[in-house]
């Protein structure tokens, strides 16, 4: 199956190729110039180079695998509790032993983006290649914008033949097809997916401008990723705690307040605010993102799923502010490229 998906992909990305080399050679030369043959040059060295292979089978055999221990469970019980949105547990559902896809793509996602950028810019100038890169007649800027574009597509690629390769697993393992919305509701996953890949790819990138070493650049981006995903929820409990402390006296008030103190500390996070969105999303049962409910709130609720549009309005501020992260470390990557000196030799 691996090797199956590998064909697949680089299937797709040959006939990517062959389709942007043709809208290349019908524009405008001068205001491509560099761009289209750096973009082509780094999607074959990304699909050629055996860490694209590592991690393709990394995300692939234990995401299978997490599909797989959910659909047992699933199957027993859909003669129970019928086929409402039971396609979407395939994702959101754990097995006996392993963790839900939703929360593995959260976890390891990021190591996708990481992967393909932490090397980009020092690893040319670490070969010496970079000087002899900016002195072929080539725009500046075509070189780090031809080497983010082709790791965006080689994360598309991989996130959305997942997506299919998981969809089919489903079908045959469950034996019950997806619905319209719940299809509707895959692909919105598929696409924040892609963006959440994205931004840890800008971030990376960003590091392999600001440090010549690629090893330091490496350790510093997973620095960065075990921060935000794993201790950030720690610091916003102890924060929150400094600000509102919670005991046994404590009013109904505080306990408000520390609850969305620590939430909105959380968000600050790439991960929470990924995990909360597609959680949101595959989850139509899901009618807020608030951890802390009152009773007058729940009053009066219409039981029942939450609509595909209704789903969409709780989680556009997430959408918008993973976006907002990546073109905020793209475009500081950017502009420290542009000003930074390259030096033959």
């Amino acid at each position: 199956m691996m090797k199956a998906a590998a064909d697949f992909i680089r299937q797709g990305t040959q006939w990517l190729h062959t389709a942007s080399r043709f809208q290349g050679s019908r524009g405008d030369a001068r205001g491509n110039t560099g761009l289209m043959v750096l973009y082509h040059k780094e999607l074959e060295d990304q699909f050629s180079s055996k860490r694209f292979l590592i991690v393709l089978g990394l995300i692939f055999v234990t995401g299978l695998a997490s599909v797989y221990s959910a659909a047992s469970g699933i199957h027993a019980a859909v003669s129970k509790q019928g086929t409402d949105f039971v396609f979407l547990k395939l994702f959101t559902s754990s097995g006996a032993s392993l963790p839900s896809f939703l929360t593995f793509i959260a976890f390891s996602g990021p190591i996708v983006g990481l992967a393909l950028g932490f090397d980009a810019i020092n690893g040319e100038r670490s070969r010496g290649t970079l000087s002899r890169l900016m002195a072929q007649p080539i725009y500046r800027d075509a070189v780090i914008n031809g080497k983010y574009l082709a790791g965006l597509t080689v994360i598309a690629i991989m996130v959305f033949s997942i997506g299919l390769i998981v969809g089919g697993l489903g079908i045959i393992l469950i034996g019950v097809p997806p619905t319209a919305e719940e299809l509707a509701r895959i692909l919105l996953f598929l696409v924040f997916t892609v963006v959440y890949m994205a931004l840890w790819l800008a971030v990376s990138m960003l590091f392999s401008i600001l440090f010549r070493h690629a090893a330091t650049s490496a350790l510093s981006v997973i620095a960065v990723w075990l921060f935000f995903v794993i201790f950030m929820q720690l610091v916003a409990g102890i924060v929150a705690n400094a600000l509102f402390p919670v005991s046994d006296s404590a009013n109904y008030a505080a306990m408000i307040h520390n609850v969305n103190t620590q939430q909105a500390l959380s968000r600050l996070s790439p991960s929470v605010l990924y995990s909360e969105a597609v959680g949101t999303i595959l989850d139509p049962s899901a009618r807020t993102l608030s951890s802390f409910l009152l009773t007058d709130q729940i009053q009066g609720a219409v039981a029942g799923a939450l609509p595909f549009g209704q789903s969409v309005l709780l989680v556009w501020p997430h959408l918008i502010g993973l976006l907002a992260l990546t073109v905020l470390c793209f475009a500081i990557s950017y502009i420290s490229f542009m000003r930074q000196e390259v030096r033959a030799g």
